[in-house]
């Protein structure tokens, strides 16, 4: 899912009425906001009745949205976390349980089985945890709640079309806190644009049909700007004596001049020699080292934050036969409180980090670097509790 963080209150234009509440209030008068713009998008007034008639705030969700201190968490202890032999030995079953699905997958939208079964592995364990919180409560709580609300209240209308077409049921589907469906977990306006009935029983169904879930998946991935037969991560050995500014995101060369630099793949050939690629540098140049592929980018349209999305493209790897990474012996994470104070030291240096959340994300690994430069130390994007008393 998307993770975007906004001012604490807003106001948006809405096509028949002047101005609308767009988060904040009397969940009452909220409600009856979404029921008068649904009514101004021209859908039909007893489906808004039905539609809304056993909505409620789910505090529940709140409470889920707030406390995501997981991904607070650094790489090496993430991915163990995450990746266990038996989520790999049944990711490698259902890989040959659903070969055909995956044939198709592959076949038809080019993107690699590996990829839709790391993130079936890690959205619901296969299918089987697809959460239990009533979607529609959900998507309208986080429409009222005022940090995402740019996100989510477009999603109410569309599982509003859901629900006119006879597939969403508002008293009784869930899914998980943040409202996604399904196997996949997908948003209703992604179910809309990218849902495709793999089973060819005349319906898309993401929570009972395997089928539905992985070909929805890889059409979405598709449309996001997966390239298709491309790679998107291989482990790599880096040479004692890089210049580690070049790490990152932001430094991106063709594959062959990195082994030029003397960086090395740790098993086999370059994957792609001439696909631009980038240095990953998790825990900084002493933990694991990733050369990654435009492909890794669109795994950030999937769910914003750089663990998870490290740890899935990592994971699609071992799930096609990577072997485990070389976990090095990096510096020792900083703990929350260290994190925050870091951020408040680079938001103090003009830096922005995206807000002081504890969490290492890409753009306080940027305002690392870049201070680490500043500042004469190997700049690797890893802050160390040196750079913390430095600043």
């Amino acid at each position: 899912m998307k993770s975007l963080i906004l001012s604490s209150f807003c106001f948006i234009i809405l096509a028949g009425a002047a101005t609308a509440q767009a988060c904040g209030g009397s969940f009452g008068s909220f409600v009856n906001g979404l029921k008068e713009e649904a009514a101004a998008r021209g859908h039909d007034a007893r489906s808004i009745d039905r539609f809304f008639a056993s909505v409620r705030q789910d505090p529940k969700v709140i409470r889920a949205d707030r406390a995501q201190g997981i991904f607070q968490m650094p790489f090496i202890d993430f991915s163990r976390r995450l990746i266990s032999q038996n989520r790999l030995n049944a990711g490698i079953r259902n890989g040959k349980k659903f070969d055909s699905v995956f044939n198709r997958v592959e076949r038809d939208y080019g993107v690699s089985r590996g990829v839709l079964l790391a993130f079936w592995a890690f959205e619901t364990d296969f299918g089987a945890v697809q959460g239990n919180f009533n979607t529609v409560n959900a998507l309208v709580t986080l429409s009222h709640d005022c940090r995402r609300p740019e996100l989510f209240r477009p999603q109410v209308f569309a599982a509003l079309e859901l629900y006119e077409r006879g597939d969403i049921d508002p008293a009784r589907t869930t899914g998980a806190w943040a409202g996604e469906i399904g196997m996949v977990q997908m948003l209703p306006e992604d179910i809309i644009r990218n849902g495709v009935d793999g089973d060819g029983d005349g319906k898309v169904r993401l929570k009972t049909s395997a089928a539905d879930a992985l070909l929805s998946g890889a059409n979405l991935l598709k449309s996001l700007g997966w390239r298709a037969g491309q790679p998107w991560m291989q482990e790599v050995v880096m040479p004692s004596d890089f210049d580690w500014s070049r790490t990152g995101l932001d430094s991106w060369s063709k594959a062959t001049e990195w082994t030029a630099a003397g960086v090395k793949p740790r098993s086999g050939e370059l994957l792609a020699p001439d696909l631009e690629a980038a240095i990953l540098l998790p825990q900084g140049r002493e933990g694991p080292a990733f050369l990654v592929y435009p492909n890794y980018l669109v795994f950030f349209e999937w769910n914003q934050s750089f663990i998870y999305v490290t740890t899935a493209a990592y994971f699609a790897t071992r799930l096609e036969g990577a072997p485990v990474y070389q976990p090095g012996n990096p510096s020792s994470a900083l703990n929350e409180s260290q994190m925050k104070s870091l951020q408040r030291k680079l938001e103090a240096r003009g830096h922005d980090v995206g807000g002081v959340d504890g969490i290492l994300g890409a753009k306080t690994r940027k305002a690392v670097q870049r201070e680490q430069v500043r500042l004469g130390l190997p700049a690797d994007a890893w802050p160390t509790r040196g750079l913390l008393n430095a600043l």
